[in-house]
């Protein structure tokens, strides 16, 4: 009889036993800002970390501001990737400092020509990109950049996991590649190369391919009626058939326009994890497929 007691102490034991080996085995976190961050990061990192987006799907990251407790587990990280142009994204990252001094910073942009918002000049990271477009990751050869730029740190992070790292890199550049050569294709169908957007967000896309790019925001204010009058006509005289609407801003100023215009609408989402098929739905949209 008095086995009994120790049979059944002996499997609670174990399950003890095991549960803090399976914590320690937890991967480390590397933070990111974005979703499509967060898909670049992945395939570059594989099983090596766990990746987190900081900035939840359906926010604007423009005007992200993170609780309290949200600081805190970004300050838990390994790294913090940022994209480097967003604005609230400096913000929050100096609060994260607060909580973790030895936070690695990484800025994805170093190394890409930031463009204004009519994407025909180019002026450098750190002077007056509050007027330039922060969507970076809008673009095969932007993204190639960003690459580039999570791949090296994965290196000086984990150099014992290089080749590891380097083949993944290969790998998400022949994706990127394939993306643009698909991007080119339909492009190569298009009878118009403008298009209008609510928010300026496609001046790298634009930029890469040849295309016009519209916005219904002027100055990141709420058109005036007079402004609207403006492009109404303009877009008429370019005979502009696709409207942009993106799911994070109001979409009854670009549906009304459409409607005027006789453009069609599409929603767009480039702060989707789908990064490759968010732009090649772009290129379909203006190839009107």
């Amino acid at each position: 009889m008095r086995l009994k007691p120790i049979l059944f102490i002996l499997p609670v034991f174990l399950f003890l036993a095991c549960k803090p080996k399976s914590t320690s085995e937890e991967k480390a976190v590397l933070t990111v800002s974005i979703e499509p961050q967060k898909y670049f990061l992945e395939q570059l990192a594989g099983d090596k970390y766990t990746v987190h987006c900081a900035i939840p799907s359906g926010a604007n990251p423009e005007a992200f501001d993170p609780t309290p407790s949200q600081l805190v587990n970004i300050s838990k990280s390994k790294a913090y990737f940022a994209v480097g142009t967003l604005t609230s994204e400096r913000v929050f990252v100096e609060k994260v400092k607060g909580y973790n001094k030895e936070l690695r910073i990484v800025d994805c942009s170093s190394g890409v020509a930031l463009l204004d918002n009519d994407h025909h000049h180019h002026c450098e990271f750190h002077s007056a990109h509050e007027q330039g477009d922060p969507h970076i990751w809008s673009s095969p050869s932007t993204a190639r950049i960003i690459a580039k730029n999570m791949y090296e740190e994965l290196v000086k992070m984990d150099a014992a996991n290089k080749d590891f790292y380097e083949a993944n890199y290969a790998a998400l550049s022949a994706e990127i590649d394939k993306t643009d050569e698909q991007i080119k294709a339909y492009l190569a169908k298009a009878t118009n190369r403008s298009f209008i957007i609510y928010h300026p967000a496609l001046s790298y896309f634009a930029e890469e391919y040849g295309l016009h790019q519209l916005t219904i925001e002027h100055d990141g204010k709420t058109p005036s009626p007079a402004y609207l009058a403006k492009l109404v006509d303009k877009s008429k005289a370019e005979h502009i058939k696709v409207v942009f609407i993106q799911q994070e801003f109001d979409a009854k100023n670009a549906e009304t326009l459409a409607n005027e215009i006789g453009a069609k609408t599409y929603v767009i989402n480039l702060l989707s994890y789908d990064w490759n098929s968010e732009l090649t739905k772009i290129a379909q949209a203006l190839a009107h497929e």
